[in-house]
This record gives C-alpha cells, structure tokens and sequence, in this order.
C-alpha cells in the first residue's frame, strides 16, 4: 500500500514585510523583535478572522515558494555540522511549508498588523492558529543541538 497521500493546499492570504532577499531575512522572528508585517487574508475569509484579536500572539503557516534544492541532510543556518531536514527549521525541506509566531498588534478587517516576522515579502499563507500559552509552552521541553547556538548573523554563502 502506498502511504504517500496527495494534497492540495490552498492559499489563504499573503504575508507582507520589509524583507524583500533571504539575505535580508532574519532566521527568527526573535532576532528582530522590531520587524514589523502585515499578514493579508483574503476578503472571502475575513469572517475566519473572529476574535483573533483576543490573542497576543499567533502562528502562521506559510510556503516557502523561493526554497532552494532540497537536501535530507545538510547545514543550518546556526551551524556549520549537518542535521537532518526534521531537526531543523531549514527553508529548503520535502513540502516547503514553514511556520512563524508573530506578536499581534492590531487587527484592520482582514488586515493583521504583526511584529517579529520572519518572513520574506509576498510569501502565500495557508493558515494561522492562535498561540496558546497553556497548550503550546512545555516548561521541560529542549532546545537540542540549538542549545549552544546563538541567533544572531546568518554564516556567509547559506541557501
């Protein structure tokens, strides 16, 4: 039997921000508090936006459109020693589908105003779930190899 199942994701909005090159992009959205964008759902649903406003902070689910080649195993952007594709956040992965929790400032009818994006601009949105402290923080939960790492300035000559 095969269990490769075929899907269809449709996008459901744009993400708007300052950051028009990977070069530009922070690696998180922690790295560059400041950084301000727009998440832009479209019209059709804008209803889907209820009460997202009650929340600080929410998560969006995106495509990496503009990913290089993919590889299982390869560097990061915060080390030089390869680690698999599903232990790291690395842009170039096997469904290109890339996720980023951002502070809520304001919302504007289907307009999300957001700090802390990483982002690049005009990236496709195929969803966004609220950040839920008491569902998503696990106080004995690690950091793995990225113990050590620091975020800070990406090594030169990353994809």
């Amino acid at each position: 039997m095969d269990k490769k199942i075929k899907f269809e994701v449709k996008s459901i909005g744009i993400i708007h921000s300052p950051y028009k090159t990977k070069d530009d992009c922070p690696i998180q959205g922690l790295a560059k508090p400041e950084g301000k964008g727009e998440i832009e759902v479209f019209l059709e649903y804008e209803d889907a936006l209820e009460t997202i406003g009650t929340f600080s902070h929410i998560i969006l689910f995106y495509i990496f459109d503009r990913a290089a080649e993919i590889k299982l195993i390869r560097p990061t952007f915060l080390d030089d020693n390869p680690h698999g594709i599903f232990a790291s956040r690395h842009p170039c992965r096997l469904n290109k589908i890339g996720i980023s929790i951002v502070k809520l400032d304001k919302r504007n009818k289907n307009i999300l105003e957001v700090s802390g994006i990483d982002v690049l601009d005009n990236t496709p949105l195929i969803d966004i779930k609220p950040y839920i402290p008491k569902f998503d923080f696990f106080a004995d939960a690690n950091n793995g190899w990225a113990e050590t790492k620091q975020l800070g300035e990406k090594p030169p000559n990353r994809e």
